[in-house]
């Protein structure tokens, strides 16, 4: 039996390490082939050679909308159509909303909403030619709640989910899916870079200053990159026809 993503072409979009790369690896484990996009070509090349022949890369800013289309472009003349988007780029950056520059805000709503928009803009049409796609938005437990200090990021992320929801029904009839996980604080080096942060304006110990990430969530850890890479799958996977429009949270029970 072939695997479950056998003859599928993937885009991972910040595909260059953390979460991202997590999912390609899985990704490529169910059998996909995998085009890894972000701006930075260094981070692919090295997930690429991880990942073997099935993973191509594709270097693009996904705030810029010409770039994200021809970038796709390429990636479906090398693999083929995209039956899969993974819209994992993302960036969050913190200030109270008083003294927030006004570029925060709109960075914040261009990498982690725009950015996400143009992805889906760029194989849509194909998916519905076709009469096929899996479309994953990667948004976060702040599309589900609030956080101080992190509006610009919370209302982009809130976004987010409102997108999911509106092209999910848009689709719905079309063999297309489209939703999002939710990851709550998780494992990687934007979270390290929070973490030294934290010590670096309140003084904190680097374990004070994980405690303080980790408090929300129930089961007392950080989410690890292969469990937001697992929740993705599934939502890729044969058996999940019927799940669409949905903003799954994972978080250890910190959003019910």
């Amino acid at each position: 039996m072939g695997a479950p993503l056998q003859g599928r072409h993937a885009v991972v979009t910040g595909a260059g390490r953390g979460i991202g790369a997590a999912i390609a690896a899985r990704l490529v484990a169910e059998g996909a082939r995998v085009t890894l996009l972000s701006r930075t070509q260094s981070q692919l090349d090295r997930v690429a050679i991880s990942l073997g022949a099935a993973a191509r890369t594709a270097c693009a800013d996904i705030t810029d909308w010409q770039a994200m289309r021809l970038a796709l472009e390429r990636a479906a003349l090398a693999f083929g159509p995209v039956d899969l988007l993974i819209n994992n780029a993302g960036r969050a950056q913190s200030a109270p909303t008083e003294r927030a520059p006004e570029e925060l805000w709109h960075s914040m709503l261009a990498v982690n909403l725009t950015g996400t928009y143009y992805g889906i803009r760029s194989v849509l049409p194909g998916m519905l030619e076709r009469n096929f796609g899996r479309i994953v938005n990667v948004a976060s437990t702040a599309g589900l709640r609030g956080y101080s200090y992190v509006a610009a990021y919370c209302a982009a992320k809130h976004g987010v989910i409102g997108l999911t929801r509106a092209i999910a029904l848009e689709v719905a009839r079309q063999n297309i899916t489209v939703n999002a996980v939710c990851p709550g604080y998780t494992d990687t080096d934007l979270v390290r870079e929070s973490i030294a942060n934290i010590e670096k304006t309140t003084g904190r110990s680097p374990d004070e200053a994980r405690a303080a990430l980790t408090k929300a969530n129930p089961q007392g850890r950080l989410v690890q990159p292969q469990e937001v890479a697992n929740a993705v799958a599934w939502l890729c996977l044969p058996g999940a026809e019927a799940i669409t429009g949905q903003s799954i949270a994972v978080a250890g029970g910190e959003v019910m």
